[in-house]
């Protein structure tokens, strides 16, 4: 199986689907273990949505190849230099401020993204993106709340969040730099460059950090290599435990 589809388009949607797939995986390691009944039917929820969007954009994908593989080939059956998601979805869940402060980075970024990819010139994938911008819209409204109440609460919470916030924001840059790749679906029309969501990311963020009273942490070059295939140690022990029936049946149907 090639590392990346031939055509620019399906190799780009492959790797929005990839990051929705890894952290839609991480969200479902929460089940049984929020801090409340309804924060885990929440975070299940959250988690059914990220999927539902690796789904549409995966399938959607495979469309465009006009191939043999299906969603579940790429979702199951690629290794892991195969996978393009940013490196901050692979992250660990932490407690529970890790959790919220990590989706309140990437919905922070997803919500813009797919806000302009609805205005894609693939009427599907624009589908997909109007959807996806509703579902994102609220988590990260959900992500907000949870990280306002935890950096403005107790000392011990708000230290716990202080403390997510300056352990994940080198993983920040990543989602705003832009490739080859990226530069050439957004001149065709169907794309979005990354790099031009990050006023609306600031913008997001700072009124978040500020009802938290949270300190931005300052800005690094940060940890990169996700788009290329070079991951952390984590990613391999998600595939591990996300692929385990696939790779023992490869056949099987249900």
């Amino acid at each position: 199986m090639p590392l990346a589809s031939p055509d620019p388009r399906a190799a780009w949607l492959m790797r929005l689907g990839d990051a929705s797939l890894i952290l839609g995986h991480r969200m479902t390691q929460w089940l049984s273990r929020a801090p409340t009944l309804e924060e885990d039917i929440a975070l299940a929820n959250l988690g059914l949505d990220l999927i539902g969007q690796t789904r549409a954009l995966y399938a959607r994908a495979c469309e465009i190849e006009g191939g043999g593989r299906d969603e579940n080939a790429l979702a199951y059956r690629r290794a892991e230099p195969e996978y393009r998601n940013p490196l901050l979805v692979e992250q660990p869940n932490g407690d529970f401020a890790v959790t919220m402060v990590r989706h309140l980075i990437f919905a922070a970024y997803a919500t813009p993204l797919y806000e302009r990819l609805s205005s894609s010139n693939d009427a599907e994938t624009a589908g997909i993106a109007t959807r996806s911008a509703r579902e994102m819209a609220y988590h990260l409204r959900h992500a907000a709340e949870w990280t306002i109440r935890l950096g403005d609460g107790t000392p011990e919470s708000h230290a716990r969040a202080q403390t997510a916030l300056d352990d994940l924001w080198p993983y920040v840059p990543e989602l705003f730099e832009a490739d080859d790749l990226d530069r050439d679906v957004a001149a065709s029309g169907f794309g979005v460059d990354p790099s031009t969501l990050r006023g609306d990311f600031d913008a997001a963020v700072a009124g978040v950090l500020a009802r938290a009273t949270l300190a931005k942490p300052a800005e690094v070059r940060g940890q990169r290599g996700g788009k290329a295939g070079r991951h952390s140690e984590h990613l391999g022990h998600i595939l591990a435990e996300l692929q385990v029936l696939q790779r023992a049946y490869p056949d099987a149907q249900w």
